[in-house]
């Protein structure tokens, strides 16, 4: 087994070397183990010990790559602000890997039937990176008859307050060694699972279902205000950062 291990070592290394600086966390995972645990439409046509990694971004990520990369106001179109910087920064980590096979999947992408290419949950659940809480055994007795109540997951230090962002799957690599980390179960109260799935459902736009656990880190002002403004006019916001960036600039120029 140890050419596996070299292996994943040598992967693992290399995105943290160009992602956790970002704020950006990646968990490995077999493509098996995700296969298991979704539908046949979903499953992935890949052996199934290929190994793949899950990224999330945290809340120091706006900080530390989506700031620095707007304010920057180099190849930036029309389309999601924050999924652009999320591109480009799983660019630079799939560059690290010259003449291997990397595909990188975001969480944004869709198959032309509207179909999630990736069920981000599912993976980060399987890779032991966050924790997923499901619906299907919970009572919740205020629910709409047709509303469909949807699970959430839950990072061991920083709550709900994290997004996935993509999977890179190594076609090439196989890794049948690896052993599967199970995730934290940091919301073990029936109860407090219950409040917990109730909040996501009917009130996520409050963000109180982020705290249901003490939390090491959470989004910044800055953040929260950038996500609570509606897309389209989250540009005008933008803009208004780069004017405040421009005049701070100045104002520090004959000091």
């Amino acid at each position: 087994s140890a050419p596996f291990v070299m292996e994943i070592d040598r992967i693992s290394t290399l995105l943290d070397e160009i992602l956790t600086p970002l704020g950006i966390e990646s968990h490995p995972f077999k493509i098996q183990w995700y296969n298991d645990r979704v539908p046949g439409a979903f499953k992935f046509q890949r052996h199934p010990d290929t190994l793949c990694f899950v990224s999330l971004s945290t809340p120091s990520t706006f900080e530390k790559a989506f700031l620095p990369f707007v304010l920057n106001d180099r190849n930036l179109t029309l389309k999601d602000p924050f999924d652009q910087c999320m591109t480009a920064c799983f660019a630079r980590a799939i560059q690290a890997f010259p003449g291997e096979s990397v595909e990188l999947l975001q969480d944004f992408e869709l198959h032309p039937n509207r179909r999630p290419k990736v069920i981000m949950q599912t993976a980060g659940h399987v890779s032991g990176a966050v924790h997923y809480y499901g619906c299907n055994d919970m009572e919740i007795t205020e629910s709409p008859p047709n509303k469909k109540l949807l699970g959430v997951c839950i990072h061991p230090k920083y709550g709900g307050w994290f997004a996935f962002r993509g999977v890179f799957i190594f076609s090439d690599i196989l890794v049948p060694d690896l052993e599967q980390r199970q995730p934290a179960d940091v919301v073990q109260r029936e109860d407090v699972r219950r409040d917990l799935l109730r909040l996501f459902n009917f009130s996520w736009q409050n963000g109180l279902y982020r705290d249901v656990i003490d939390v090491d880190e959470r989004y910044s002002a800055k953040q929260q205000e950038y996500f609570r403004t509606v897309p389209s006019q989250r540009w005008e916001l933008i803009e208004q950062w780069r004017n405040e960036a421009r005049t701070r600039s100045w104002s520090g120029v004959g000091r």
